[in-house]
């Protein structure tokens, strides 16, 4: 019984964004039926490989990017360019509280799937409208892609190594950043929606988009620039006012050393045996540390190289020096401590065997998120949404799909 199951979400989104924030109500029991074009379905259910692979190995054409954000799901395939697929999505919408899309601007209104139009068959409908750059200034028109958005909303101008090193240059992030949080503001702004509207009984329209969330998102950034009139650079993986503070590579990988102040600083050369280093004028002191970086951080690279990852881990934590490996995605799933918090969640397939998904990361005493479903297959719950929900007949669902509107 999750805080949400007396919701329900029409979901007219796909690819990552839209899917994500559908997801996250999901996860805390809404009823999200996900719909989807028929025979090709999300985009992301193509965007392979990986795909899930079957007990005896195969594969399920089910793509690991479209597993990733659409568990809990139910998945109604409706060809929305037809009359009578419109008229199903308008009868769903009347039986449901959120609609969420994220069509370009001024698409939907052709199909008499705009906020307006479903209004009218539900009042107090919360809508929410994910896009690129929202739905009013000169870019409305616009296809928002998350590299893009990561670009122009000034992200890779803060992140990626300095200018003139090895490797400099802009650098956008490992996963699709814009999108992720985009999806999560979504989150957000539905359930806050929901609360006025529990309240006083009107619905509102949502407008997200990828440029604003990204630019939100820099936080202290924004501050600094806005405090200052001067953009911050890019450091990598460095620290503009503290030193060391950032990633050295061992002799078989690569870990994090954050200095916070001189006593720790101490610590890490005696650690590498060069305890001398902390004598040293040009070093001794943080101030001093961040002039002579140039310098000194040559000397620590060449020092780190001498032990091994595993090696530092221990002798810095024993000594008390903030550091961490750099893992890559086997570590992570291996560590004590993500298999401690459960991290890893394996949920049945249709294929006959099991999807591996990460859970949600919230933790509650009283409503946590479930993970119960796996990522619906094309349009595994059609039949079940248009007899149940909708009340149609068996006839009624076969000529759908006779005239492939379902």
């Amino acid at each position: 019984m999750g805080a949400l199951n007396h919701i329900r979400v029409l979901d007219l989104s796909r690819v990552l964004a839209g899917p994500w924030c559908a997801q996250t109500l999901a996860d805390f029991g809404a009823d999200v039926i996900k719909i989807e074009r028929p025979g090709t379905g999300d985009d992301t259910r193509h965007w392979g490989p990986p795909y899930l692979k079957a007990p005896d190995g195969a594969d399920t054409r089910e793509a690991a990017y479209y597993l990733a954000a659409n568990r809990n799901k139910r998945s109604v395939t409706v060809d929305i360019a037809t009359p009578e697929g419109q008229r199903i999505v308008r009868e769903l919408a009347a039986q449901s509280d959120v609609v969420l899309e994220n069509y370009k601007v001024g698409q939907l209104k052709r199909y008499g799937l705009d906020y307006d139009s479903l209004r009218a068959v539900k009042p107090d409908l919360i809508y929410c409208s994910v896009t690129g750059f929202g739905q009013t200034g000169p870019y409305a028109q616009r296809a928002g892609y998350d590299f893009i958005v990561q670009g122009l909303g000034g992200f890779m101008s803060i992140t990626g190594e300095r200018d003139g090193e090895p490797g400099g240059g802009p650098q956008k992030a490992g996963v699709a950043i814009a999108d992720l949080m985009t999806g999560m503001y979504a989150s957000v702004a539905v359930l806050t929606a929901l609360a006025h509207r529990e309240r006083t009984g009107v619905g509102q329209y949502i407008d997200m988009a990828l440029l604003d969330v990204q630019v939100a998102m820099l936080a202290n950034m924004n501050s600094n620039f806005l405090a200052s009139g001067t953009p911050p650079a890019r450091w990598g993986n460095a620290h503009p006012n503290i030193v060391p503070y950032q990633t050295f590579q061992t002799s078989d990988g690569w870990i994090i050393v954050a200095v916070g102040n001189d006593g720790q600083f101490r610590k890490f050369v005696e650690a590498g045996g060069r305890a001398e280093l902390a004598d040293d004028e040009r070093f001794a002191t943080n101030p001093a540390r961040v002039r002579n970086r140039e310098t000194l951080v040559p000397l620590l690279a060449a020092m780190v190289r001498t032990l091994s990852k595993r090696e530092w881990i221990d002798a810095l934590e024993a000594a008390q020096v903030p550091c961490g490996p750099i893992n890559d995605l086997r570590e992570v799933f291996e560590n004590e401590q993500v298999v401690a918090r459960g991290m890893q969640i394996d949920l049945p397939h249709p294929s006959g065997g099991t999807v591996k998904l990460v859970r949600n990361p919230v933790n509650m005493s009283e409503t946590p998120p479930r993970a119960v479903a796996h990522p619906p297959t094309l349009g595994e719950h059609t039949d079940d949404v248009l007899r149940n929900v909708l009340g149609y007949d068996d006839a009624r669902i076969a000529a759908l799909r006779a005239q492939q509107v379902v």
